[in-house]
């Protein structure tokens, strides 16, 4: 019977579209899951649209419906994370491209509140799995960040089936019966290179290790510092993980025994984590891994529920810190970079957690050396991505600062004293005009 199902409600892209409002939201999948077929073919059928706003986080590619002066009239992308290509169409000036400020895990419910208000039409288009031969059901691979959330909701569900996408376990799966059309492209799935972390980030990862203890759960990113922190973490023992993002570090941890997930206050055996971005080779050891969960965003990343991991470390990374501890991850001035994401998320999680702790790491200086990145006062505009009242570690290659629960005098000074030499004396005069020391 799913079968029949199946063939009756599969369409192709240019089908599917043209079944949408001339007036509405489309949501799509998170980074490596995103429909490129849909989104690569969107702009074509401007003059069947009126008003198109398409939700999205961590954009992959960049997409003619929003990267072109063209299509600005009739569409926009709203992201809850900016990547290149939004900052790129967003440099150009562009009205396709929007921020939307958000902690991941209340990302959806925020949103949907919001386009519920506005009387919006909203479709979820998101790019899965082939279906299970057993029983009908589709799945989301990739990505649960709010896309089983938006199917609760949406008005209108189109799945862009992928048989290269993983098929992975957790709240992922849509049945048939629940979804209007769906749509076959096989395309491949968005990989990364591994990046190799520099000397510098080494050495701060060394620092970032020592802070971490068996039998602790931890949450770590991507990029060339956490990289560099789960190749030093094999000296640890009996690891849980507990993180936003499974990243192909965990993999070489959990085979070498290093990460068990036996030691977790909650879900014992297994990684939990709401979306996961790597290489194909990580891709193909997700598929259908019953050791890996990915569930829904606003449970992973619930500050109370990571703070039930007792000894939940959360380690990420920053663009900079002022002298009082406020963290900047997101802007440059008013430039938007990146997005909050689930950082506040995991730091506030981790901090609440028995015996956790909340772990900021970022080089000392930016442009070739020529920036300090802890500064006396952020550049106008900028956002604070973490507020100072819940600073807890920052690390750079030149030490640790803890400043949970320290004066403004001792922040100050442990932040000058991990700043970059150079730029320790200005530090101090600024410190000294400010009121501060």
């Amino acid at each position: 019977m799913w079968k029949k199902n199946y063939e009756e409600k599969k369409r192709t892209i240019e089908e599917a579209i043209l079944t949408l409002p001339k007036k509405v939201t489309i949501v799509v999948n998170l980074a490596a899951a995103e429909p490129q077929g849909f989104l690569s073919n969107l702009h074509k059928f401007k003059n069947h649209f009126e008003d198109v706003k398409v939700l999205t986080c961590l954009n992959m590619n960049g997409y003619p419906f929003f990267m072109e002066k063209e299509y600005e009239e009739i569409f926009e992308n709203d992201s809850w994370f900016y990547s290149a290509p939004l900052r790129e169409a967003k440099s150009k000036g562009f009205k396709t491209v929007d921020f939307i400020s958000n902690n991941l895990h209340m990302a959806a419910t925020d949103k949907i509140m919001s386009e519920k208000e506005e009387g919006n039409k909203i479709v979820l288009w998101a790019a899965t799995t082939t279906m299970s031969e057993a029983n009908g059901y589709l799945n989301l691979g990739l990505s649960n960040v709010y896309e089983k959330d938006m199917a609760d909701v949406a008005d209108m569900i189109i799945l862009e089936v992928n048989e290269h996408m993983p098929r992975t376990h957790g709240e992922t799966e849509i049945h048939i019966k629940d979804v209007d059309y769906v749509v076959e492209n096989n395309f491949e799935i968005p990989a990364l290179d591994i990046v190799e972390p520099t000397s510098t980030e080494q050495i701060i990862a060394e620092q970032i290790t020592e802070l971490v203890e068996d039998g602790s759960t931890i949450q770590i990113g991507i990029g060339g510092i956490p990289n560099a922190v789960a190749k030093l973490l094999k000296s640890k023992r009996n690891l849980g993980v507990h993180t936003e993002m499974f990243t192909e570090s965990m993999i070489d941890l959990y085979e070498e025994g290093i990460i068990t997930n036996n030691q977790k206050s909650l879900w014992k055996g297994k990684f939990i984590c709401t979306f996961a971005l790597g290489s194909k080779r990580m891709y193909k050891w997700l598929d259908d891994n019953p050791a890996v969960w990915i569930m829904r965003g606003k449970y992973v990343n619930d500050p109370h529920v990571i703070s039930l991991n007792k000894k939940m470390v959360s380690i990420n990374t920053a663009l900079s810190v002022d002298l009082t501890g406020q963290i900047s991850s997101e802007s440059i001035g008013t430039r938007q970079f990146s997005g909050t994401g689930g950082q506040l998320d995991t730091h506030i999680g981790a901090i609440k957690s028995e015996g956790g702790k909340g772990i900021i790491a970022l080089r000392s200086t930016a442009k070739k050396g020529s920036l300090s990145t802890i500064v006396p006062n952020f550049t106008t505009g900028t956002s604070v991505t973490v507020p100072r009242q819940y600073i807890d570690y920052v690390v750079t290659e030149y030490g640790v600062a803890h400043l949970r629960g320290r004066t403004l005098k001792q922040r100050v000074l442990s932040l000058i004293n991990i700043s970059h030499p150079d730029y320790r004396e200005f530090l101090k005069s600024e410190a000294i005009k400010a009121g501060y020391l």
